[in-house]
């Protein structure tokens, strides 16, 4: 299997399935020096495990994390950083039945397309607790980006018909309710939203916000390594996530050029932006105001009423899937989103410094002096 790979300097590559002795993630690229451990990371990973309330899937996993290797007496040695999760609470009996079945809305056909072979035990390598890599990988790059005042926050912006209202933004609040949102009371009218989807056996979509202040004006490529195109591919890339916005995204195409434009201007001896329509990234390169991107998540697929489907023998069958599942996936993806856009942003610095030779002049002229 191909494309476990992401990144260019700061690279991950994640292994696992979602019910086999472990999953984790290797880490390359991370700069000798970094002060890492295990309470850092674990931190991250405890946003995205499951069992936390009652909308995300009773299975109990501590998702407890190893470091394996590239780090002594807590720094980073400059060598791969391994990191392990192991699994503790398969039940790959829920799972049987499916062996002969393609769940609608799963990668279960996809999987017998492609290899002709699938691990059906709780989707394999398509299930969510791929993601645990993801944040795994995205806790150390997060950490790196800190080093470098880089600071990125995400959030449900919005859970089925219910959203946010911004004058109610309350960034304390977004780790205080089972969904994730900055606003308590849209956060109360999602929680009612999601009993209705559950009484009747039905799950909810929702998209997440994220947000990256502190970025350097300069980071991305102008053609195909675009920053928003490389944000949208991380993200893109979360099993969920259905559709990526970088600033006005989509409203962007019913604005007219006077609306959508960010006028200059200079504020305290430097040029800034007096909106930011753009989020961020202009012609694919960061122009150093906040990053601001929208994921927007589709339904849990696995819901409790019947559904019609095909088996493997080319039947056409009703089938209500079992199992232990989330009724929205739209809070423990928080997580995972602002780990890719840290992944991003991490590679993307480390390319950055070979772009201009003064730069690299400077670098080696002062490394001359030391």
């Amino acid at each position: 299997m191909a494309g476990n790979t992401f990144g260019n300097y700061f690279k991950i590559t994640t292994w696992g399935e979602s019910h086999g002795e472990a999953l984790g993630v290797v880490v390359d690229g991370v700069p000798a020096g970094l002060a890492l451990c295990e309470e850092a990371i674990q931190a991250f990973l405890d946003r995205r495990k499951p069992g936390q309330s009652r909308f995300s899937t009773p299975r109990r996993e501590s998702d407890s994390v190893r470091i394996l290797s590239g780090v002594f007496e807590g720094k980073s040695t400059g060598t791969p950083v391994s990191l392990l999760v192991p699994n503790t609470s398969q039940r790959s009996a829920d799972y049987s039945e499916i062996a002969s079945y393609y769940r609608p809305g799963h990668a279960d056909y996809t999987f017998d397309a492609k290899y002709g072979f699938r691990d059906y035990r709780g989707g394999g390598r398509s299930s969510g607790r791929e993601t645990i890599g993801r944040v795994a990988g995205g806790a150390v790059a997060s950490l790196f980006l800190k080093e470098l005042g880089i600071r990125i926050l995400a959030y449900t912006k919005s859970i089925g018909p219910v959203s946010i209202d911004p004058q109610n933004f309350r960034e304390d609040a977004i780790l205080s309710n089972p969904v994730c949102m900055p606003d308590p009371d849209a956060a109360a009218r999602a929680e009612q939203y999601l009993e209705e989807c559950m009484q009747n056996r039905d799950s909810a979509g929702g998209v997440i916000e994220c947000l990256a202040d502190g970025v350097p004006a300069g980071l991305g490529e102008p053609v195909f390594d675009k920053l928003d195109a490389r944000l949208a591919q991380a993200v893109m890339s979360i099993g969920a996530v259905k559709a990526v916005e970088i600033g006005d995204g989509c409203a962007a195409g019913s604005s007219r050029g006077s609306e959508n434009n960010d006028p200059f201007c200079i504020r305290h001896g430097r040029i800034e932006k007096k909106s930011n329509h753009s989020g961020g990234i202009l012609g694919g390169i960061s122009d150093g105001s906040r990053i601001l991107l929208r994921a927007h998540v589709k339904p849990t697929p696995s819901i409790f009423r019947e559904q019609e489907t095909v088996n493997r023998d080319k039947e056409e069958i009703t089938v209500q899937i079992k199992g232990r599942h989330d009724p929205v996936i739209v809070p423990r993806a928080v997580v995972v989103v602002e780990s890719m856009t840290a992944l991003v942003l991490a590679d993307a610095l480390l390319s950055h410094m070979g772009s201009r030779m003064d730069h690299i002049l400077r670098f080696y002229q002062r490394e001359g002096n030391d």
